[in-house]
């Protein structure tokens, strides 16, 4: 029984609505999901009704981008097990878009400044959820400016590309009691993306925890053998839940497959039975 704990739909910036996702994951042979779409959960009611269609457990998530510390990289969180209504949560979430839209805008006319003749219009029409860096890659591409989605980010959109724009974030302080008050499991996704070495990631993951940080993913796509070792023993140390998950977009990231990564991922249901352990001794469903 296998498991993945990190994908991505329509919802943001996945190239599979809800449903396939959940289809895919079923062909796969995976028992359970979680749909964690950046700092969304629409997509979430569509794919636990595929779920029950499927036979596939799905798990409603989100993914939260948080302020960083500074001279770190991405503090990335999934919440799990959201509540069918977190109208605290959403109002956040609604700040994070806001500030996403005016961010988009900001893109389009960096790039147009820098010669490249491109509409947001054009752009939101690639997207049928939040609209994400994802979508102006794919833009770029038709456009002809770039012949990759790698390309795209290196050179365009991604956090050294020309066109950069920082976008907005809850504040750690902020975000983690949110997610305790609607009984959510918090994840710290991809914890090499912090780019730092392994006592000063501890540092801060220990810190995360002490506003509430549930657990960190530890079996994660881009984790060399060495990552998982190193961060499987840091959750020990540190009395956190061990996660996992491919961080699947679909097309937008055609090397990562689902339930797999980049073909060596494998997580085993025990990951999510020992989170479901830890909900039932704090009293929250499951």
């Amino acid at each position: 029984m296998s498991i993945d704990l990190h994908t991505h739909t329509t919802a943001s910036d996945g190239t599979l609505t809800p449903t396939e996702l959940v289809r895919l994951a079923a062909e796969s042979g995976l028992d359970a999901i979680a749909v964690t779409d950046h700092d969304t959960f629409q997509g979430v009611a569509e794919a636990m009704e595929a779920g029950r269609r499927f036979g596939v457990e799905v798990i409603p998530g989100t993914e939260l981008s948080l302020e960083s510390p500074e001279g770190a990289g991405w503090i990335h969180v999934v919440a799990l097990w959201l509540p069918e209504r977190a109208d605290e949560l959403q109002k956040a979430l609604d700040w994070v878009i806001e500030g996403r839209a005016n961010r988009n805008r900001e893109i389009v006319a960096k790039l147009r400044t820098l010669g490249v003749n491109i509409s947001y219009e054009a752009v939101a029409a690639r997207a049928t959820g939040t609209i994400g860096r994802p979508h102006f890659a794919q833009e770029l591409m038709a456009l002809g400016v770039c012949s990759s989605m790698d390309e795209a980010f290196r050179v365009w959109v991604g956090d050294n590309g020309r066109a950069y724009v920082p976008k907005r974030k809850l504040t750690p302080e902020q975000a983690f009691p949110l997610l305790s008050d609607i009984g959510a499991t918090s994840i710290l996704a991809h914890p090499f993306a912090l780019r730092l070495n392994y006592p000063e990631t501890e540092k801060v993951i220990r810190r995360l925890k002490e506003l509430g940080l549930d657990g960190m993913e530890v079996f994660y796509s881009e984790h060399s053998e060495a990552d998982t070792k190193a961060y499987g023993e840091m959750a020990d140390r540190l009395g956190l839940l061990k996660s996992g998950g491919s961080d699947f977009h679909g097309a937008n990231k055609p090397e990562i497959k689902l339930g797999v990564g980049r073909g060596n991922l494998n997580i085993p249901y025990e990951v999510l039975e020992k989170m479901k352990e830890d909900r039932r001794s704090k009293g929250l469903p499951v």
